[in-house]
């Protein structure tokens, strides 16, 4: 095929071309009105002249002809899969691609499959049509045949389409669904206090004469046994859930099926809610003033959810100097109020180099000993008194300390360490690490005094002197203790010796003794990482622990999963290609939950089959939009810019797609043709003016 035009190539510029046409019609205007007679012939000869400098060509195109291209677009997302849709689609594809590829002229028909958004955005129909349609041609599309259920979530991403768009939707008219919808969900609550979810249950479709309005709906914890709680279809209904524990909470709401249902995927709401602690009320007594007294206080003000209190005891009552007892203090010592009444209110008591001299009673440290068995938290920086007759081992609280002293007091400087087992426990491990090793052990400074201790027992996590226990964490009934045998960790934070990690040791420690489920020295996490869950077992034990189980959503088998070694500690597990909903993970006496991805995807937040979402693109196009129900529809041909859908057929466009291989051009007035015709009209013009 071939495409003929005229097109011009100038001798001259544009600009003389024009001056020179202007010279021409004046000389012939001046010529007529001075009555000369071959004025005519001297407009002629200027007009061959300036034709000639134009350069008039003959463009003749040489072209190859291109097939029409045509789409079968289908629809392969999970809502597809639904009730009789995946065998609709199938039987249709094949069956389309049969007509298309028999049609006279057939175009180029190219397949584009549309799966499951792995970003969970739900199905990306028309993105996909976008994106096929880019790699082709406008001129060249014939058109495109959607097999799908009609529901899309990228609207407005394909505003038009350049040939007929037609679609052809799978399933039945008469659909019915119940889908529970979450409104609002916390992203986090305050441990001790409780959280509100919003949640809607949904009548979707033809919903039968029999189904009340009211359903009941199943509300699990953490994977607990499931609490009844009424919902009425169409209204929003508020679940308030307790938050008992730091962390991740999953709350797993659940509808029962009803019979003639679509789809159980949208019965069901997994929602994470982190806990978190409202503040961390932290006593602090200091026995005497000290250098590292500043450093205590400076670390736990530091932290915006720590509420401080601290007390410093500066003279003993037995100590008689003359100095009035109104100016001994700004206040009185509340030693009955803070631990008799109101002890239950702190979350942590520091004993910082406190001797006991007779401020506090033996009856107010035994309450303290029954307030770590109930499950508060205490932690003693002993000083050079925790080895002499003041020590903190000769009171009540004896009972509850991990450790005794020697009574020597090692005045020399060493190297803090952490011990094999403070290598696998949360609140020392990668320590070290984490300031780099040098020949000599850890690159953080010297402290300068130990305590002698023996330990009864709990876990010596730190070293110092001889390997001496320097730091040692117990639990004590439901609460923990922990014993500093130095008075010396504020050498670090002040920078001696190159400092250490000190305000990240505390924090740990502090978080461990509350009781944070991540500083567990046992325990057993569970998330999901797409659809992989990743199960992590920590333990003190050097033995690899067990293999756990995991119990899949749904009717599934359990799972083994056996681990391995990625540090001190810590044991990890793999569970490939995880089916989506809440997985139950239990080692032992250890359990752990994890959700995989959406349980109720944007897919299916309402599953019903509609032409809706296509019927206007369609009709813009030229295409049409019908129920596979009523049949398979044949496929013709039809000219481009005609309506390509009747009765019992859907129609692609005839497009006339060529590619330019080549280009001839043939002059049509030479310009040595146009100089000489120029040249005999005024010649002629002359010798009729002269006659």
């Amino acid at each position: 095929m071939d495409g003929t035009s005229i097109t011009f190539l100038p001798l001259i510029g544009r600009e003389l071309l024009i001056a020179l046409a202007v010279l021409g019609v004046a000389g012939a205007a001046l010529a007529l009105w001075r009555g000369l007679g071959g004025w005519w012939l001297r407009l002629l000869a200027t007009g061959v002249l300036v034709l000639a400098l134009a350069g008039p060509q003959l463009r003749r195109e040489l072209r190859e002809n291109l097939t029409d291209v045509a789409f079968l677009v289908v629809d392969r997302t999970e809502s597809a899969h639904l009730d009789i849709r995946e065998d609709m689609v199938e039987e249709a594809a094949a069956i389309l691609a049969e007509r298309i590829a028999a049609l006279p002229g057939a175009p180029e028909l190219r397949v584009v499959d549309v799966p499951d958004d792995p970003r969970g955005r739900g199905t990306r129909l028309l993105s996909a049509i976008e994106d096929a349609a880019a790699g082709v041609a406008p001129g060249r599309i014939a058109g495109a045949i959607v097999v799908t259920d009609g529901r899309l979530h990228d609207e407005g991403r394909l505003e038009t389409f350049p040939a007929p768009l037609h679609g052809l939707i799978a399933g039945r008219r008469d659909e019915f669904d119940i889908a529970l919808r979450l409104q609002t969900a916390p992203g986090f609550g305050i441990v001790g206090e409780t959280v509100t979810f919003q949640v809607e249950g949904q009548a979707l479709g033809a919903v039968p004469p029999g189904l009340a309005g009211r359903v009941t709906a199943q509300v699990a914890i953490d994977g607990g046994a499931p609490q009844p709680m009424e919902l009425t279809l169409g209204v929003t209904t508020d679940i308030t859930i307790p938050i008992e524990h730091g962390g991740p909470t999953v709350v797993d709401i659940t509808i029962p099926g009803t019979e003639g249902e679509l789809t159980l995927r949208n019965n069901r709401i997994i929602a994470t809610v982190n806990g978190i602690r409202d503040r961390l009320r932290v006593l602090l007594v200091s026995g005497e003033p000290h250098p590292g007294e500043r450093t205590w206080r400076d670390l736990l003000k530091s932290d915006p959810s720590v509420d401080l209190i601290h007390f410093t005891i500066l003279r003993p009552p037995a100590k008689q100097d003359g100095t009035p007892v109104g100016e001994l203090s700004l206040i009185a010592f509340p030693t009955r109020e803070l631990f008799l009444d109101k002890i239950d209110n702190f979350d942590l008591i520091v004993f910082d180099r406190y001797r006991w001299r007779g401020v506090l009673a033996g009856s107010y440290l035994a309450n303290i000993g029954n307030y770590v068995r109930a499950g508060g938290a205490v932690l003693v920086a002993s000083g050079p008194a925790f080895a002499s007759a003041e020590s903190l081992a000769r009171t009540p609280l004896v009972d509850i300390l991990p450790a005794r002293p020697t009574f020597e007091v090692l005045e020399r400087p060493f190297l803090p360490r952490v011990s094999d087992l403070g290598a696998r426990h949360p609140v020392t491990a990668g320590l070290e690490e984490s300031v780099g090793t040098g020949p000599d052990g850890p690159r953080w400074g010297r402290w300068l005094r130990q305590i002698e201790v023996e330990t009864d027992r709990g876990h010596v996590v730190m070293e110092g002197i001889g390997e001496r226990p320097l730091l040692v964490l117990d639990r004590v009934d439901e609460g923990r203790v922990a014993l500093f045998a130095s008075d010396h960790a504020w050498l670090w934070t002040r920078g001696y010796d190159g400092g250490g990690p000190n305000a990240e040791l505390l924090r740990r420690l502090a978080h461990w003794l509350m009781k944070e489920p991540e500083l567990e020295e046992e325990a057993l996490f569970a998330r999901a990482d797409g659809r992989r869950v990743i199960v992590e077992r920590r333990t003190l034990e050097e033995e690899p622990p067990g293999p756990a189980l995991a119990t899949p959503p749904g009717l599934g088998d359990d799972v083994v999963v056996t681990y391995e070694q990625v540090g001190p500690g810590r044991w990890q597990g793999v569970i490939e290609g995880a089916a989506e909903g809440l997985w139950r993970i239990a080692d032992g006496e250890l359990e752990a939950v994890a959700a995989v991805g959406p349980p109720s995807p944007k897919e299916f937040e309402n599953p019903l089959a509609t032409p809706d979402m296509l019927v206007q693109l369609a009709d813009a196009s030229g295409g049409a939009v019908e129920w596979l129900t009523d049949g398979i529809p044949e496929i013709r041909l039809v000219a481009e810019g005609r309506r390509a859908e009747g009765r019992g057929w859907i129609g692609l466009a005839e497009r006339d797609a060529h590619r330019t291989t080549g280009v001839e051009l043939t002059p049509l007035l030479p310009a040595w043709i146009g100089a000489l015709l120029a040249g005999l009209l005024l010649l002629a013009g002359w010798r009729r003016e002269s006659r």
